[in-house]
C-alpha cells in the first residue's frame, strides 16, 4: 500500500513560453496512471489554461495560496499558486516581461521547502538568454538556487549539479563556463569538494552506503601519461589520492572514451567528469526522456528535466513530458529519504 505523503513538491513554472506549460499539463493528466506524487504549480492559471485549450486537454486549474491545500485538491485539479506573468504569453515566442515572474516562481518554490511546507523544488526548464535580458546574474538554474540557498541558511553552498538516470548518474566539476577556461577553473579543491558532496548526498539521499566514483581526466587518454597535457597527473589525479585517503571509493583520472559503455558502468555508482559536455553528452545519449537533473550540496531536493524549454514545439503536442514524470518522482524519493533521516 503506497504511503501517503506528508507534503506536495514545489513545481516553478519554467519559461511560460517554453514547454513547461505543455509537460505540467501532460504528467497532471497522467497522474493516477503513474502513481504521481501530488505537485502544484507556481505560476500563473491563466498560461496553463491558455495552453491547456491550445493543446485539446481537460484540465482542471485550481488556484490555491497554502500548499498545505494542494494535496486535497491535487487528485480533481492542477492546484496553482499564483504568481501572474504581467503580459500575454505566446506559445514558442519568449520574452524578457516574463523574466519577473519565472524567478519569482523559483524563489517562492525554495521558500516554501525551506519553510517546510513543500518536500521538494522540482523546476520547468528557464531560458537563460531571456533571463539574462532582465538582468539576472546567475549563469544557470543551479548558481541561483545556491545562492538562495546560502542566504536563507547563512553560510555558502556549494552546489553539485548531477544528472541522474536509469543507467548512468553523470557529474560535471566545471558547470556553465566556456570551454577554452575549464583547465583553470579546475582544481584540486574544486575536484575534492565536489566528490566529497557527492558521496555524501548518494549516501544520505540516495540509500548508497559505499558509493563508488569514477573520476574522468580532462585530456585524450586521461593526458598519457603527460603527452597529451599535465592537468590530469599534475591536477586530477592527487585529488584522486587525497579523496582515498579519507575512504572515499574514488578510481582515475579515467579516458573518457572508455568510461561510458555498459561494462564500464557497472564498476561505478557516479561518473566526476571534468566539464559540462564531457557529463552530459554520455547521460542525455543514454537516457534523454527518463534523466533527471539533481542539485547536490543545498539544504533541500531540487530536481528538474534534463531537457531546456524547447520554444519550437511548444503548444504544439509534441512535448514529451517523461522526463518531467522522472524528476517528480525522485524527488518525492529523495525528499522521503530527507524526511526520514531527520
Amino acid at each position: 500500500m503506497a504511503i501517503p505523503f506528508s507534503r506536495p513538491l514545489a513545481l516553478s513554472q519554467g519559461d511560460p513560453a517554453g514547454i513547461g506549460p505543455d509537460i505540467t499539463l501532460m504528467a497532471w493528466l497522467r497522474r493516477r496512471e503513474l502513481g504521481l506524487p501530488p505537485f502544484f504549480l507556481i505560476g500563473d492559471p491563466d498560461v496553463l489554461a491558455l495552453r491547456a485549450r491550445q493543446l485539446n486537454l481537460a484540465v482542471s486549474i485550481r488556484e490555491t495560496d497554502e500548499a498545505s491545500k494542494a494535496a486535497s485538491i491535487f487528485a480533481d485539479a492542477l492546484p496553482v499558486m499564483t504568481i501572474p506573468v504581467g503580459i500575454e504569453v505566446v506559445a514558442g515566442e519568449p520574452h524578457a516581461a516574463t523574466a519577473k515572474g519565472t524567478i519569482a516562481s523559483i524563489e517562492k518554490a525554495v521558500s516554501l521547502v525551506i519553510d517546510g511546507e513543500a518536500l521538494a523544488v522540482v523546476t520547468n526548464p528557464i531560458a537563460k538568454a531571456v533571463l539574462y535580458e532582465a538582468g539576472f546574474r546567475f549563469p544557470g538554474h543551479t548558481e541561483f538556487l545556491a545562492d538562495l540557498a546560502a542566504r536563507a541558511i547563512g553560510r555558502p553552498v556549494t552546489p553539485v549539479m548531477m544528472l541522474s538516470g536509469p543507467k548512468l548518474r553523470a557529474i560535471p566539476v566545471t558547470i556553465h563556463i566556456p570551454v577554452r577556461d575549464v583547465p583553470q577553473a579546475l582544481t584540486g579543491e574544486l575536484i575534492t569538494e565536489t566528490c566529497r558532496i557527492a558521496h555524501e548526498d548518494l549516501r544520505q539521499r540516495f540509500g548508497i552506503e559505499a558509493p563508488r566514483l569514477a573520476v574522468a581526466g580532462l585530456n585524450p587518454h586521461a593526458g598519457e601519461g603527460g603527452a597529451i597535457g599535465t592537468e590530469d597527473e599534475d591536477v586530477i589525479r592527487p585529488a584522486i589520492e587525497g579523496l582515498r585517503d579519507e575512504g572515499i571509493d574514488a578510481i582515475g583520472p579515467l579516458p573518457a572514451d572508455t568510461m561510458f559503455h555498459d561494462e564500464a558502468r557497472a564498476r561505478y555508482d557516479v561518473a566526476i567528469c571534468m566539464y559540462h559536455d564531457q557529463a552530459l553528452i554520455p547521460a542525455k545519449a543514454l537516457g534523454f526522456d527518463d534523466s533527471v537533473n539533481v542539485t547536490l550540496g543545498l539544504p533541500f531536493v531540487r530536481t528538474s528535466p534534463d531537457h531546456g524549454t524547447a520554444f519550437g514545439i511548444a503548444g504544439k503536442g509534441l512535448a514529451r513530458e517523461h522526463s518531467l514524470v522522472a524528476a517528480l518522482k525522485l524527488a518525492a524519493q529523495l525528499g522521503r529519504s530527507a524526511e526520514s533521516r531527520r
